[in-house]
């Protein structure tokens, strides 16, 4: 399997679990529009592995992820119905990764190895 040039991992802060099934995409700002290039779910470890191509232009990116479905699933209410990740990639690095920490009611992220 080729891993792509951005990958991501869930982990649910709140269970202290990796949130499996969760709806990720990939968007590229291209002449001030985002494009849609790439969507997943994440797997049984929280992972995405294999999100778009194996690399990207330089540019503005963003990661998408359906967090409303991955709770509703678990019947816990939460405040953010989708949390949305914006980052530059430069096409000389050769790997990003995205990870985002989630509970119900808060979220955060960081630049991941």
């Amino acid at each position: 399997m080729t891993i792509s040039h951005v990958t991501t991992h869930i982990l649910d802060t709140a269970t202290g679990k990796p949130a499996a099934d969760v709806p990720v995409s990939l968007l590229v700002l291209d002449d001030g529009a985002w494009s849609h290039l790439a969507s997943a779910r994440t797997d049984s470890d929280g992972r995405v592995k294999d999100l778009g191509p194996a690399v990207l232009e330089t540019g503005t990116y963003r990661l998408q992820f359906a967090t409303a479905e991955y709770f509703a699933a678990s019947n816990t209410p939460s405040f953010f119905p989708e949390v949305v990740l914006t980052f530059n990639v430069d096409r000389g690095e050769p790997h990003y990764h995205v990870p985002l920490l989630l509970s119900p009611f808060s979220f955060s992220s960081y630049r991941g190895s």
